[in-house]
């Protein structure tokens, strides 16, 4: 079970997810607004944060930046949002979020993505060999890819993207795919999240070689193929 921080100004809202999480098994502290999430994050190590957008005293994608740029990427973030478009959802994502889920939710639905996250973060602090694909490597411990002896600045979506194409080269993946295992979420099938993201990929590792990596696969969807 994991130690949580739950940040929500919602009394009623927060008392049903601290219930259920408490009911899990988990141990949680609340904040209900950004000053008291920002006093947390400095006094307590925590294992998951689950941040709510609009609050009192702060905004939740703010606290999650620089959260990030302060300790990294190794704890997962999930974001409660009213927003539900894709420039809602990217904006989160950019943000420094793993998950984001739209309110209202049940807490099955809550339950499902925290335990999918928490198993993603305890396989990647076990795997920590360096991931290549041609002259692009990943290095997991360090969270860094590099293209040659160039390091590519990504976003935490972007570095997830990558690695899971990593992680399957030579397979054709398609949007389904994608959105399922990189997102764990089951979008609108005329979502074009995925697009948007390998675009933004591809821009960073192949527009400035010769030799590309990121490949369409017509009537499928993407490959990474050397």
């Amino acid at each position: 079970m994991a130690k949580i921080l739950l940040v929500e100004d919602e009394v009623n809202i927060a008392s049903f997810i601290e219930r259920g999480l408490r009911e899990s098994g988990h141990e949680v502290r609340v904040a209900y607004h950004g000053d008291e999430a920002r006093e947390a994050l400095q006094s307590e190590v925590f294992e998951l944060l689950i941040l709510d957008i609009i609050l009192p005293k702060g905004n939740g994608l703010q606290i999650c930046r620089d959260y990030r740029r302060q300790q990294g990427y190794a704890t997962p973030v999930i974001m409660l949002t009213a927003l539900g478009t894709t420039d809602d959802i990217v904006g989160g994502l950019d943000a420094g979020a793993d998950d984001y889920l739209v309110k209202p939710f049940s807490f099955q639905e809550l339950e499902a993505r925290l335990k999918a996250l928490l198993r993603r973060s305890l396989t990647r602090q076990e795997a920590d060999s360096v991931m290549r694909c041609g002259d692009l490597t990943l290095d997991p411990s360090g969270h860094r890819a590099l293209r040659g002896d160039v390091a590519i600045d990504l976003t935490v979506r972007e570095y997830r993207l990558l690695e899971y194409f990593m992680q399957h080269q030579g397979i054709a993946l398609s949007r389904l795919t994608l959105l399922r295992d990189v997102w764990d979420k089951n979008f609108d099938t005329n979502t074009n999240v995925v697009d948007v993201y390998v675009n933004y990929l591809r821009t960073k590792i192949d527009k400035d070689y010769k030799h590309k990596l990121l490949h369409t696969v017509v009537g499928v969807g993407y490959m990474l193929e050397a």
